[in-house]
């Protein structure tokens, strides 16, 4: 299994859900924030901020939906811009099913 952390800008995060959703992946966590990192900052209530806004998304997927989600991940929120985001991929060595208190071996 691996999991998928996705860090893009607001605007696009809705896309990227339903691209990772559309391939198949069962489940998708993520969390509005604040990052620092290249690009404009926003404006909040007429003052410059120090953060950009965006979202961090995670699933955790089988090994063999991958590449295929990173490509739709890649062709929704790519914009040719410096601020686009990150993919980060990490195995997962163990998961629990905590209702079940089974092992997981696989997601589906």
């Amino acid at each position: 299994m691996k999991r998928i952390e996705v860090i893009v800008q607001r605007e696009v995060s809705r896309e990227v859900i339903f691209a990772i959703r559309k391939i198949g992946a069962d489940a998708v966590t993520f969390t509005e924030s604040l990052g620092q990192g290249e690009g404009k900052r926003p404006e909040i209530a007429g003052r410059q901020t120090n953060f950009n806004l965006t979202t961090v998304i995670i699933s955790i997927v089988n090994d063999s939906q991958l590449d295929s989600i990173v490509s739709a991940i890649m062709d929704v929120a790519h914009t040719g811009q410096k601020k686009d985001g990150k993919i980060f991929i990490t195995n997962v060595e163990e998961a629990y099913d905590i209702s079940t208190k089974q092992k997981l071996t696989k997601l589906i």
